[in-house]
């Protein structure tokens, strides 16, 4: 049997065997009491047990996650309380990456990939304006128009309105307002730097799932400080689109004894502000099936009342580090997270949560049967690895040193829809000006024959063209991205 020791105190040890790590976990706890040592220590005990770890590091201190801390007398000190055996300071296998490219290797999926309903929530569209979103890749499907980029789909959305009669009747309504209200939305996502994330070539998910020469699972680490700030709708939808992505291409397990892969969501209130009922109910349906295929999901927020109540009561591994009370709405709230811990008749949950140091939690793990184990109130252990970030001439050795290196740098622009749909508009104008000088070099004005293509003539070009690309016709989505809500 694997295990992951968390902590202890006074001759108590809590640890969490590996074969419940896919039942999913919260970390939870009021800024600067310690919830991402925890992150940190749990992330250390996948690695060491050949679990692949992926991790957002929101403040910019796990990058010490891959070298060796460094001794200090409170560490020894705790080492002693909890009573860890073979405690040595060393670093971790980890990847670095970046979606905007700057400290890590780059991250990138295709709009057909993200798909029309985490699309829609990431540009904040009302119901109408989703309508004509889902219509938008519909058509694109339709007509082997793929997707790829934000150019893609504003040339998508051009065409649309070009032709919004033509299409209505098969479509539906196509209103000029909610075309422009989309194509404002995709400017600001642009000022926030999103183009980067959209495009070529797009992320392989086997890359999150490496284990190194020595069988250690290798941690990868998700640049989010500057995400978070600038586009923190951007940062969710990532984490979203990742965590549907696995649930669809990776095989069923069943009961193994350790997870094949665990994700750490921090600041996970981010996924679920303002997000609509029909993607918090995918988000849940994802959650409770997710961990047959071997993966783990851990939040990380101050309050575990910032998640969903249908998925909090999917979270097996519960690490409460202190809340403070000092209203009577943050009284209730203590209490209600009181209430989701397994009772422990020598604690007194409610008083403690208040009463806890930092570095210091309320946890309950879950018992081989699956039961949650009675809370107990224990010292976190202290990381093996350096508490703090690296320096930048460190990191950029190990990206340097990385076996990604080279693979996600160079952008690649293949041919999708922009070309497809411009090289249409050019022949058509290439029609137009030859009909004005025919019908100038004739010297009586018969009835004009226009020789400009029909909607259908012209998709059907542009598709026969795509299906002689490379990509091949059909385009695959996942459930958070496909019309019908599955692949096909």
């Amino acid at each position: 049997m694997q295990e992951i020791l968390i902590g202890g105190q006074n001759g108590t040890q809590v640890i969490m065997d590996a074969a419940m790590g896919n039942r999913h976990g919260m970390i939870s706890g009021a800024t600067g009491t310690g919830k991402t040592i925890t992150l940190q220590i749990l992330a250390e005990g996948f690695s060491k047990i050949g679990v692949p770890v992926f991790l957002a590091d929101i403040k910019g201190d796990l990058s010490g996650i891959t070298v060796p801390g460094q001794p200090h007398e409170k560490i020894s000190e705790r080492v002693q309380q909890i009573g860890i055996a073979n405690y040595q300071h060393r670093g971790n296998p980890a990847v670095f990456w970046d979606i905007f490219a700057k400290t890590g290797h780059p991250v990138r999926t295709t709009i057909s990939d993200m798909g029309p309903l985490l699309l829609s929530n990431l540009l904040e569209l009302n119901d109408t304006q989703t309508g004509v979103l889902y219509s938008c890749f519909k058509i694109a499907d339709d007509n082997g128009l793929l997707l790829l980029d934000l150019k893609d789909l504003r040339a998508m959305l051009r065409w649309m309105g070009d032709e919004s009669k033509e299409l209505q009747t098969e479509y539906g309504n196509i209103s000029d307002a909610s075309l422009g209200a989309i194509q404002r939305q995709l400017l600001v996502l642009e000022e926030q730097g999103a183009e980067m994330f959209f495009g070529e070539p797009a992320i392989q998910l086997e890359d999150f799932c490496r284990t190194d020469f020595s069988g250690n699972g290798v941690i990868s680490i998700l640049d989010a400080t500057e995400l978070t700030t600038k586009s923190p709708r951007l940062y969710a939808t990532f984490l979203l689109w990742l965590l549907s992505e696995l649930f669809e291409t990776l095989p069923e397990v069943g009961d193994a004894d350790r997870p094949k892969l665990v994700l750490f969501f921090d600041e996970a209130h981010l996924l679920f502000d303002q997000a609509p009922k029909v993607l918090v109910d995918k988000i849940e349906q994802i959650v409770r099936l997710i961990r047959s295929k071997g993966v783990g999901v851990y939040f990380i927020s101050q309050s575990p009342l910032d998640i969903p109540e249908d998925i909090l009561g999917q979270l097996g591994l519960k690490i409460q580090h202190a809340l403070r009370a000092y209203t009577p709405k943050d009284q209730q709230v203590v209490k209600s997270v009181a209430a989701t811990f397994r009772s422990n008749p020598k604690i007194d949950t409610e008083t403690a949560i208040q009463e806890l140091k930092t570095g210091e939690a309320l946890v309950s793990v879950l018992n081989k049967d699956g039961s949650p184990a009675p809370v107990e109130r224990i010292l976190i252990c202290p990381p093996e690895s350096l508490f703090g970030p690296v320096t930048p001439q460190q990191r950029d050795e190990m990206i340097r040193r990385s076996p990604f290196s080279g693979r996600y740098e160079q952008e690649v622009d293949r041919e999708s829809a922009y070309e497809l749909l411009k090289q249409k508009t050019e022949r058509q104008a290439e029609v137009a000006l030859e009909e004005q000088k025919i019908d100038q070099q004739k010297a009586k004005a018969p009835v004009r024959t226009s020789n400009r293509q029909s909607v259908g003539e012209a998709l059907f070009k542009s598709a026969a063209r795509a299906v002689g690309s490379t990509v091949g016709r059909q385009i695959i989505r996942g459930i958070m991205g496909s019309l019908l809500g599955g692949r096909r």
